[in-house]
């Protein structure tokens, strides 16, 4: 009989449940990595986009739509990247929490450059969500920006593409710490070591990116979509010749001449296709010039540099660099 208690006691201390990580969903690569990162072994992000797939432009599977009704947490960067996605973050259920990380404190963002002529580009502060604040960018070293116009996604408004500036990382992990921390304060601390070490690395990296690319600070080169806005302005780079200013969009044949004058006129020294997109376009503004083809180039990380944050980032350097050094 004194046993009966212990055994009940031990009974009931096994039927308490373990303590789990939030089940997390991200809209594409890059947010999925940071969200990993800081998350380490407790879980596994789950991400919507499939790779090679358009930011700006997917629909849902069922199997996406019962994984995000399912999840206690969304991490994305907002309607201004992912719009296919608006609809569904806004009927989730009540206890899914959201992040949105271009509305984060501390958020470097800039604007697409509007009135449809060619003029400098210039780091805009302050945006659409009145509560947060945007910084400028102290690392802009000025830009070229060549003509804008509105195809494909809206160009008008908020440059989504923040990801590629790495100073923004840095208050991401923080964010994603604390918002994982109220939903799994057990794991709080493991969550904000998580992001402390990577955001310290990724600091460190964008140090050796700086170094690598400070040399190539004056040479002009085309890219397929108007993308890269954030990475060439931090690193103090020219601002790329984008043949599309959206990556589901065609250019015109007033567009393709256009690229071709910049390209003859900067003396472009390399144009670079982008991942799942015809480059044969690229071959039409460089025919007859000396312009080099780049490898291809993705902001998403989708040719297979997705793996973690790094790598998109420095997946971008190698391959400019690789080109320009010819």
């Amino acid at each position: 009989m004194p046993r009966l208690p212990l055994l009940a006691a031990t009974l009931t201390m096994t039927a308490l449940p373990a303590f789990a990580a939030p089940d997390v969903v991200t809209d594409m690569s890059p947010t999925g990595a940071l969200v990993q990162e800081v998350m380490g072994e407790l879980g596994t992000v789950h991400v919507l986009l499939p790779r090679a797939a358009s930011a700006h432009q997917y629909t849902m599977r069922p199997s996406d739509a019962r994984t995000l009704q399912g999840a206690d947490l969304l991490v994305w960067m907002g309607p201004e990247l992912t719009p296919w996605l608006e609809r569904s973050a806004e009927n989730l259920a009540e206890d899914t929490r959201q992040l949105r990380l271009l509305t984060v404190d501390g958020t470097i963002l800039q604007r697409y450059d509007e009135g449809g002529h060619e003029h400098e580009g210039h780091q805009h502060e302050g945006h659409d969500h009145g509560d947060h604040e945007a910084h400028g960018d102290h690392g802009d070293h000025g830009d070229h920006d060549q003509e804008d116009g509105h195809q494909g996604h809206d160009h008008e408004g908020i440059d989504p593409h923040a990801w590629l500036n790495p100073q923004n990382a840095g208050p991401w992990l923080d964010s994603i710490a604390a918002t994982l921390s109220e939903q799994d304060p057990q794991n709080a601390e493991t969550y904000r070591q998580n992001a402390r070490a990577a955001a310290e690395r990724i600091a460190a990296l964008d140090t050796s990116l700086a170094e690598r690319l400070a040399p190539w600070s004056e040479t002009s080169f085309v890219v397929f979509h108007d993308a890269y806005s954030y990475f060439t302005r931090h690193f103090g780079l020219k601002s790329a010749v984008a043949l599309s200013l959206g990556d589901a969009a065609t250019p015109s044949a007033a567009r393709v001449q256009l690229v071709r004058d910049q390209v003859i006129a900067t003396k472009a020294v390399c144009a670079f296709p982008e991942f799942a997109h015809d480059p044969s376009l690229l071959a039409t503004v460089t025919e007859g010039t000396d312009t080099r083809t780049g490898g291809e180039l993705s902001p998403e990380g989708a040719d297979g540099n997705a793996e973690s944050y790094d790598a998109i980032l420095t997946g971008l350097a190698d391959t400019i660099i690789a080109c320009f050094e010819g």
